[in-house]
C-alpha cells in the first residue's frame, strides 16, 4: 500500500520488477560522486523498512569514504516516491527519532537529519513522477533539489491519518513560509514542479527525463571545488540554521 494518489509522466526507464528479497537501493560510484538510486519501481518506488534501512547505509558510505564528495539521490522507473508502504512500514511507526521510524542502522546516516547532523557532504536530489511525503520531506533535507516539469508532489499524510514525521513540519515552514507549508500539508493536495519551486523547494526545473543529469552536473561541478572548504561551508550554514548566526 503506497500514499501515492496519481500518475504523472514517465522520466526514467524501468529496470526489471524485483523479486521481494532484492535491494531497494542501487548505489553507483562516479568518480567523486555516490549515485543512491531508489529500485523499487513496480511499488512507484514506495518505501518499505528495507528501502529505507538501505538508504541510511547508503548515506553512511558517502559520509565516510573520503574519495566520495558529493551524492546523487534519484529513482529508478517512473515516479520518485509514492512515499511510505504503509503495510509494510504503520508497525514500525513511533519507534524513532519524533514518534517516527527507526530505520538507521549501524552503518548508516539519517538521510532525513531527523536522528544527528546527517551526512557531512552535499547531496542533490533529482526527482520525477510522483514526490509524495517522505520524498518531499527527503527534498528539505538535502541541498539542492532538481525536479522534471512533470512531477507532483504531495504531502499527504493528514489523508492517512498520520503525522509528517520526517521533518515536513520542521523544514517546510522554514522553507516556504508558514502560509504556502500549512495550505499543503493540511490539505494533502498536491502540487506541481513550479510551485515547489516558488516555495523554494526546488532550485531547479528541467524538461522530463533530463533531471538526472542536470543533477549530476550540480554534483560535478560542487566535486570540483576544495572537498574541506565545501564540507565546512556546508557545517556553517546547516548550524546558523539549527541555532542561530552565532553558531556559525
Amino acid at each position: 500500500m503506497s500514499d501515492d494518489a496519481r500518475t504523472a509522466p514517465p522520466a526514467q526507464p524501468r529496470s526489471e520488477t524485483p523479486a521481494d528479497d532484492a535491494p531497494r537501493v542501487r548505489v553507483e560510484r562516479r568518480g567523486h560522486l555516490l549515485l543512491i538510486g531508489l529500485d523499487r519501481p513496480a511499488k512507484r518506488n514506495a518505501a518499505d523498512m528495507r528501502m529505507l534501512r538501505e538508504l541510511a547505509s547508503a548515506y553512511g558510505l558517502l559520509d565516510r569514504d573520503p574519495e566520495l564528495r558529493v551524492g546523487v539521490v534519484h529513482a529508478i522507473g517512473d515516479h520518485f516516491t509514492g512515499g511510505l508502504d504503509l503495510a509494510d512500514v504503520a508497525p514500525h511507526i513511533g519507534r524513532g527519532p519524533g514518534g517516527g521510524l527507526d530505520t538507521v542502522p549501524d552503518d548508516g546516516v539519517d538521510p532525513w537529519r531527523m536522528a544527528g547532523d546527517g551526512v557531512g557532504k552535499p547531496v542533490v536530489l533529482a526527482v520525477q513522477g510522483t514526490c509524495l511525503t517522505l520524498g518531499i520531506e527527503l527534498a528539505l533535507a538535502s541541498d539542492v533539489v532538481v525536479a522534471a516539469a512533470g512531477t507532483r508532489f504531495g504531502q499527504i499524510e493528514v489523508a492517512r491519518g498520520i503525522l509528517p514525521f520526517g521533518g515536513a513540519t520542521l523544514r517546510f515552514p522554514a522553507v516556504a513560509g508558514w502560509g504556502d507549508a500549512m495550505r499543503w500539508i493540511l490539505t494533502g493536495d498536491l502540487f506541481d514542479a513550479e510551485e515547489a519551486r516558488r516555495m523554494r523547494v526546488v532550485q531547479l526545473v528541467v524538461p522530463d527525463g533530463e533531471q538526472l543529469d542536470a543533477a549530476i552536473g550540480i554534483a560535478e561541478r560542487i566535486a570540483a571545488q576544495a572537498p574541506l572548504a565545501v564540507q565546512a561551508t556546508l557545517r556553517s550554514a546547516r548550524a546558523a540554521l539549527r541555532v542561530g548566526p552565532e553558531a556559525a
